[in-house]
């Protein structure tokens, strides 16, 4: 199915209503929903059995991407642009360079992978100097600060600021960069990020937008999705399919410091009555085979 380094897909896992969309957009007649900025972060932490991947699955009831396994993350803060915690690590500048954004922009994508770790595993990327990191996230008082950032009632840095911790972006390596397809009603352009489990941390269920929690090695999660085990999109397949080669977090981390962060967005276009969908450079993007 391959063709000039992309892969096409016709039916499996293309919602029916993209057809209509797209055959407006294709003809002029209607233009594509803007995607808005959003940060993903792939938690890994070593076991003896292999590295393995904290994954959540949506509620079904969500109107983005409903019952898919994914990784924690969600839209960017835009008062995330406009003010600074304390930083550790690559300046907004030097990640404005690797994300390919401005300086605002790339502060603001690194505290949304920061703050969304955080609000939907109970992980914080945050110590209480530029070579720490905070040990435990658990407790009343950890909790009321989780559910005031999901509520928007403070922002990344208000909350760092009140617990005098500095963000680690040290701790984060940039994987990819996804941007929904034009034809979907709700479009996102996601910065895609991996980060190893603190020592001392644990993940907490606590995400309200997911009914399910797991963690699993790559190649497990993608035999079960293959075994319709796990629904996933093909950002999540596409990711866990190049993990899987590698031995540890720190090798996945040495891994993203070598990437290059090219958006990845299928184009379509009609045979016949048949929507065809072409991810340039991603081979089998449903992982099917």
């Amino acid at each position: 199915m391959a063709e000039s380094g992309s892969t096409r897909a016709e039916s499996a896992g293309v919602p029916a209503s993209w057809a209509e969309r797209a055959r407006a957009i294709i003809a002029g007649e209607a233009e594509p929903v803007a995607p808005r900025r959003a940060a993903t972060v792939v938690l890994l932490r070593d076991r003896p059995a292999g590295t393995e991947a904290y994954l959540l699955r949506r509620h079904t009831t969500m109107k983005f991407a409903a019952g898919m396994y994914a990784f924690p993350g969600g839209g960017v803060d835009p008062r995330d642009a406009d003010h600074s915690p304390a930083w550790a690590g690559p300046a907004p500048a030097e990640w404005a360079k690797r994300l390919g954004t401005g300086v605002a922009e790339a502060r603001a994508i690194v505290c949304a992978a920061v703050r969304e770790t955080f609000e939907e595993s109970g992980v914080l990327l945050a110590g209480p100097d530029p070579t720490s990191i905070v040990s435990d996230t658990t407790g009343a008082d950890w909790e009321a600060d989780r559910a005031a950032l999901v509520a928007r009632e403070v922002t990344l840095t208000e909350f760092l600021e009140r617990r005098a911790l500095v963000l680690r972006s040290d701790l984060l390596g940039a994987w990819g960069r996804w941007i929904t397809p034009e034809y979907e009603d709700r479009r996102y352009d996601t910065w895609f990020f991996v980060a190893a489990l603190p020592a001392g941390q644990r993940t907490r269920d606590v995400s309200g937008e997911a009914d399910r929690v797991t963690w699993a090695r790559p190649a497990d999660a993608l035999a079960q999705h293959r075994a319709r085990e796990l629904a996933m999109l093909p950002p999540t397949i596409d990711t866990l399919r190049h993990l899987a080669d590698l031995t540890d977090a720190e090798a996945a981390l040495a891994a993203a410091a070598e990437r290059e962060i090219t958006p990845i967005m299928a184009r379509g276009r009609f045979e016949g009555e048949r929507l065809v969908l072409e991810w340039p450079g991603v081979a089998d993007p449903f992982g099917l085979r």
